[in-house]
């Protein structure tokens, strides 16, 4: 079910950092836009926009507000934080904590709801680089 899988991102892939469990989540053609506007390709494409991430803030965490779903398709209303701990949007790291809320859209591997295919992020990057100056 695609709800699960939406849990399963979050919890597993960005909250707890298990690489182990991409392969299983992550259709291997992954699509993927992330809220710094960067699009990646694969299952490698992610777990380098995720690096990415991790090297900004290694506590960067995501809490699910709200999944409206219907199908193979989801939508999610999610709030960030973590601390600024690394180089992020160009911002050198300032030890602050930040948070900011966004939305994100996924849908599952066409015929089946065992992994994601695409996943599609707009986050409140305004409310974030305020934050990080």
């Amino acid at each position: 079910m695609i709800v699960d899988l939406v849990h399963r991102f979050y919890r597993d892939l960005w909250n707890r950092w298990d690489d182990a469990a991409v392969d299983a989540i992550l259709a291997p053609d992954f699509q993927f836009r992330g809220s710094l506007g960067q699009s990646v390709s694969g299952r490698d494409g992610w777990r380098g926009y995720r690096d990415m991430i991790r090297a900004g803030s290694d506590d960067f965490h995501n809490d699910i507000v709200q999944i409206i779903a219907d199908g193979q398709r989801a939508a999610a209303r999610i709030e960030y934080s973590g601390t600024h701990t690394g180089p992020l949007l160009r911002f050198e790291a300032t030890g602050r904590r930040f948070s900011y809320v966004g939305v994100a859209f996924f849908t599952a591997s066409p015929g089946s709801t065992s992994q994601l295919s695409d996943t599609w992020i707009l986050g409140d990057i305004a409310g974030l680089t305020q934050q990080l100056r």
